[in-house]
Parts: C-alpha cells; structure tokens; sequence
C-alpha cells in the first residue's frame, strides 16, 4: 500500500508518495490552480500514479497540507464576513488591546480588521462572567439582523460573538441554530466553539478570521472529496493542523483557523527531523515558496509551539502589529515573501517585494501565463539562479524576456538603474527582509540561531538560504533532499560544499 502527502501552496502544489514499511518515495510538482485549487491536486495525484504504474486502489491514505488559509488572510481573499455581536461591543476588533507596539515609532501600522464596521450588528443580550443570563437573547432580532447582512451585504459567512459566551455559550447556540435553519447557505463560526476561552479580542479575532475563511475552504474540501470519488479513491483523507496532527475534512471545514498553518507545520517537523540527523538540534527552519516565506526554531529537535499567534503583521514584524488567533500552532514567523511576489517602488522611491503576490494565474511575468508585474522569480531568472531550459524538471520553460520587460518598465527605468542591479535589488529585499523577521522571532524566544543550522526548503528556500544565513551568522545551512548538497560558511565567509 502507498501513502500520498499534498502541499498546496500559493504558486505550486507539491506531492509524494511512499511505499509503506519501505519508505521508498518519489517526487512531484506542478502549477497550483488558484480558481480551483482541487483541480491541480486530482491531476498531480493521478500524474504521479501513472508515472508509479499505480492504481487508485494501492492508495490507503492521502495526508494534505496547504496555506490556502494563510494567504487568503494575508492577501484578504476570503469571502464577505457578517457579524453578530453584544450591543455596545461593535468596536472590539478596532479598539483591540490599545496597546502600542512600540512606543516611540510614529509610523505604527495595525491590520484592518478581516470584518469591516458596517458588516458588524450589535445584538440585544448579555451573559454576566459567571454565566448568568442577565438579558434573554431576542431570536426576532437575530433574524433581522442576519436577513439584513445576507441581502444588503452579500454575506457567505458569519461569525456570532457574544460576551461571556466562554462561561455559557447558551445564546450563541440559539442563535447558531435558528441561523443554521433559516439561513443553510450561510457559513456560521461561534466563538465558544472555535475559540472558548476568555478574553473578547483574541477570541472575536480567531472567531471572524475562521468565518472569513470558511466558505473558500469549505468549497475547497468539498471539491477535491468529490473528485477523489469520482476518480475512484476510497482511501482515508486527512488534512494537516497547524499544530502539526491531523483532522478530518469535516473538523477542516468547521474549524479552518486550525489549518492556518497547516503546510508550513509539516515542513518544521520535516527540519527537526533532518536536524537531528546531521547532529544539529538547533535548527532555523527557513521555507519559502511562490506566496509566503515562514521560518521556525527547533530546539532540542522539536520544533517550538505555543497556542496563540499573530497573522499579517504590519511592522518590521514586530508583536502587537499582526491579527491575534488562538490555536495550537508550531510557533513560526510568516511573512509575504515568495517567488510571486510582485516588486514595485515605495513612497520612498525604495524597492518593495510583496505582500501580494501573482501567484500561479498569471504568475511572474517569465512564466509566460499573461502577468506583467516583475516578481521575485524573474529577478532570479535573471541574475541566473534558475535555468530558464530545465525549471520544473524541464517541463516548463521561462521566458527570459518577459522577466527582462517587467524588471525593466518597473523598476530599472523609474530608478535609473542597469536591469542586474534592479533585480539584485529585489533580491536582496528579500534577503533583508527574512533575516530581519528572523531576528525578530529568535530576539523574542531568547534563541541563539548563531550557534544553530538552518534548513533551507521551498521552492525558493534553497536559492536564498546561504545569503540568509551569512546575514544571521548561522554557521551551517542544510538543503534536504533534491537539493543534492550541505552547505558550511566558515567563520571567513567563504562557502564550502559536501
């Protein structure tokens, strides 16, 4: 029997499958598909059984990891959110902690709040901190307001957050319940289900984060559970948790905060793992793909966690500047820095990479799929880190003009600089960029990463591990298998390879 691991990430979704007692295992990669995501996963997976002379039924298991989740809240494409909350509590998700992040900075950035103002309606009841009802919840006015999200706002999803519901989640069921009745259409997340404990901000944040993703992941699993049907597939299906287990696509669907980082979770148990088999258990786990570049420390060969985590942090990404979700996570530092990320000019007239990125549709200008905007990929094809002639195993040609145009038009011409220095430029934002939210997580956690390795992975990990590294001090960077080498900077800074 064969198992099947599936990463679906912004630009590519990768593959495995391993034989059961032997381990032996190959490899698979191909463009993600962003306006339907299934539809790449049934096609690698019946791609890498033909290329196996498999058959469905030798399948027992398919283990799926993905950052759907991640980037549809870093780049906000999930879908229109309503919320139902205590009167006089409407401004809890723009008031957050009042706390500054830093005290001295005048450029303090916070992220929006995933559910605007005028989707938001106060509802007539309270629960006191003991549990007590104080004032019965009014059904007639639960309707009304839910009626009015779904026709003047368009709503899909709608998160229900109530004071106390912690200590007695009673009102909130009831109105889970004639919601879910009234309104079968609606994707609905309470907040003494998703997240039961107290405090209202991080509480109503994971709350409204895990409505607004629901509908993009529940037509997601429903999808690909169809077409896994109907090719035949009678296996067990299981979805990757942030904290690094495993659910059911159904637990997936009602609680999708749980998967928010579902992929790159995987990816640090898969650096501890090769940490302590070079003798490194300290390890820097550097991944970066088309979307989103994260990193996590492994001490003593297991990789930190912690149950509470800040999505999109706003700046140089320090604590207090992100979205606060609770949930058992892998403790990590993400960022929106990939191979898709789109490079322009700052109001400084510096030069930025990301957060958004082009993704698989159109992609970098290079892949020849329609896009424009100069990406970290392109500057790389030209500085000649990646082979036009031989990227994705050779099926998959890059257009080197293409890459050449939209550094050009972007970003040499406005700064009147030579095209390898532009993007060299965005290069080394990139660079500075990782190694700065390194720092910053590591300062945090009072983790030592000069004395540790680092385990470069990704589709662009590997290309920007070394320079990282160098920029940290980290002595030693560990590129798994099918990058075909280990890496040491010796103390001089001169790279030696094994």
């Amino acid at each position: 029997m064969y198992r099947i691991g599936v990463d679906i990430g912004g630009t590519f979704t990768d593959f495995v499958i391993i034989q059961e007692g032997t381990g032996v295992a190959r490899l698979h990669k191909q463009l993600t598909t962003p306006n339907d995501p299934s539809q790449a996963v049934i096609e690698g997976i019946c791609s890498l059984l033909g290329d196996c002379a498999l058959a469905m039924g030798d399948l027992s298991e398919i283990v799926h990891g993905t950052t759907l989740v991640t980037n549809a809240l870093i780049e906000r494409r999930g879908g229109p959110t309503g919320m139902l909350v205590t009167h006089g509590m409407r401004d809890i998700l723009d008031i957050a902690r009042e706390r500054r992040y830093d005290l001295f900075d005048l450029r303090l950035r916070f992220p929006e709040p995933v559910v605007k103002r005028d989707r938001r309606r106060q509802i007539n009841e309270r629960i006191s901190h003991d549990g007590v009802i104080m004032q019965a919840l009014d059904l007639d006015e639960v309707r009304f307001a839910t009626r009015d999200l779904v026709d003047r706002e368009g709503i899909e999803a709608l998160a229900i957050c109530f004071l106390n519901s912690y200590a007695n989640p009673a009102h909130e069921k009831q109105a889970e319940s004639l919601l879910s009745r009234e309104f079968p259409d609606l994707k609905i997340s309470c907040s003494a289900s998703v997240v039961p404990y107290i405090r209202e901000y991080e509480r109503w944040t994971t709350t409204t984060m895990n409505a607004y993703v629901q509908p993009v992941v529940d037509r997601y699993i429903q999808r690909i559970e169809s077409r896994l049907n109907g090719i035949g597939f009678r296996g067990q299906f299981h979805i990757m948790t942030s904290s690094g287990g495993m659910v059911t696509p159904s637990t997936a669907r009602r609680f999708p905060i749980r998967l928010l980082e579902s992929g790159p979770a995987a990816g640090a148990l898969m650096a501890a793992r090769i940490g302590l088999q070079k003798d490194s258990p300290r390890i820097l786990s550097f991944d970066m793909g088309g979307t989103t570049a994260k990193g996590a420390l492994v001490r003593n060969g297991k990789p930190l966690k912690k149950y509470e985590l800040e999505v999109a942090r706003m700046h140089e990404f320090k604590a207090g500047s992100g979205l606060p979700a609770r949930a058992p996570v892998v403790d990590m530092i993400e960022i929106g820095a990939g191979g898709g990320s789109i490079a322009s000019i700052d109001e400084r007239g510096l030069i930025r990479v990301g957060p958004t990125s082009a993704g698989a549709s159109p992609g970098p200008a290079c892949y020849g799929g329609g896009g424009t905007l100069p990406t970290l990929t392109d500057a790389n094809l030209i500085l000649g880190y990646l082979d036009a002639n031989n990227f994705l195993g050779g099926r998959m040609k890059l257009d080197t003009s293409a890459a050449h145009r939209a550094i050009h038009s972007a970003i040499s011409k406005p700064l009147e600089l030579d095209l390898v220095r532009a993007a060299w430029g965005i290069h080394e934002t990139i660079n500075e960029d990782v190694a700065r939210a390194f720092r910053v997580h590591a300062s945090e956690r009072a983790f030592d990463y000069r004395q540790s390795a680092m385990v470069g992975f990704g589709g662009c990990g590997p290309i920007h591990a070394v320079r990282i590294a160098r920029k940290l001090n980290v002595p030693t960077v560990i590129l798994p298998p099918r990058c075909r080498c280990y890496v040491g900077l010796r103390p001089s800074g001169e790279l030696f390879f094994i």
